[in-house]
């Protein structure tokens, strides 16, 4: 009888511990995303157009209240990039990623993959990054970009005509800029449109520029909204790109948005669109991103930072 008693007293205590971790382990899967992961909730400062260059300051502390803590630079916009970290740093903001265009407009200052690692690490070096993307394949030669003429099907014109040979030419540029600038310890990445996604040759830009660059040098910034606007399933492609996935453009769509490879998009804020959010960020996860950045494409129904404000309530509330 001894024995069965004490059996029974074990069987009850591992039942209660049984019982206590499930419970734990509830309340952590019911705990918001960002708030489980650590992750900080970032913007690709892109999305407020020219509303940052115009009151750096203000809008710093604008995103600091909306609570956004991580940013991704589309460019210096003619900032001195010490200053600009001394203001970030006023805010309690920091930078965490760049995007270099594969050369310079000419009469714009700056800096672009063309320019010398050197002094691609010096001036990242004043902003605390050691990220950098290349936010487009380089255009041809001979393409005229006409400011209030030149539109998405331009772009994604003379980017298709360069067929195969082209994002090969561009595997090979990444691979070769990011082994240039390992030694001075930054990661070089590529971001996504859809136009990545679109049949060449018996296969696509996407699988091209995978399949061609070095995964120790080269990683990807996917966006999440080209992808969808694609056709794709963000979640399952970023399953199938665990460890090549640094970062993310957290970027929603409407449901009207039609599938197409021609960067043609009707945005939304984030969680106000199509996007099933709890499977793409445990896919997130799973793949292994670092960052994310909310991003959002015009035309905007509502003011820029309005816009911001409801995808990062929204993110911080996400599980």
């Amino acid at each position: 009888m001894m024995t069965i008693a004490l059996d029974r007293r074990q069987l009850l205590t591992g039942m209660t511990a049984m019982a206590l971790t499930s419970s734990a382990l509830g309340a952590k899967a019911r705990k918001p995303f960002f708030a489980r992961t650590g992750n900080a909730i970032g913007l690709q400062l892109y999305t407020l157009g020219d509303e940052w260059v115009k009151d750096t300051p203000g809008t710093f502390a604008e995103l600091a209240r909306i609570g956004v803590r991580d940013l991704e630079l589309p460019g210096l916009a003619g900032k001195d990039p010490a200053e600009l970290r001394a203001q970030a740093d006023a805010a309690g903001l920091g930078f965490s990623s760049i995007h270099l265009p594969a050369a310079l407009v000419p009469g714009q200052g700056g800096i672009s993959l063309a320019s010398s690692p050197a002094e691609i690490a010096e001036t990242l070096g004043f902003l605390g990054i050691t990220d950098a993307v290349l936010p487009l394949p380089p255009l041809p030669a001979d393409f005229a970009f006409v400011p209030g003429k030149t539109g998405p099907a331009d772009l994604a014109s003379a980017i298709a005509k360069a067929g195969v040979d082209g994002w090969k030419r561009l595997a090979e540029l990444l691979s070769t800029k990011a082994q240039a600038l390992s030694p001075y310890g930054i990661t070089l990445g590529y971001h996504n449109h859809n136009v990545e996604f679109a049949p060449v040759g018996g296969t696509t830009g996407w699988q091209v520029l995978l399949a061609e660059t070095d995964p120790r040098l080269v990683q990807f910034e996917v966006d999440l909204g080209w992808v969808a606007a694609a056709g794709l399933d963000p979640a399952a492609l970023l399953r199938r790109m665990k460890g090549r996935v640094r970062w993310l453009h957290v970027k929603d769509l409407k449901p009207s948005t039609p599938r197409n490879t021609a960067l043609t998009m009707h945005p939304a804020e984030v969680g106000s669109g199509k996007t099933n959010w709890s499977q793409v960020l445990a896919a997130a996860e799973t793949a292994g991103v670092r960052r994310y950045y909310i991003e959002q494409e015009p035309p905007f129904a509502i003011a820029r930072i309005e816009a911001v404000r409801r995808s990062a309530a929204f993110l911080a509330s996400a599980l």
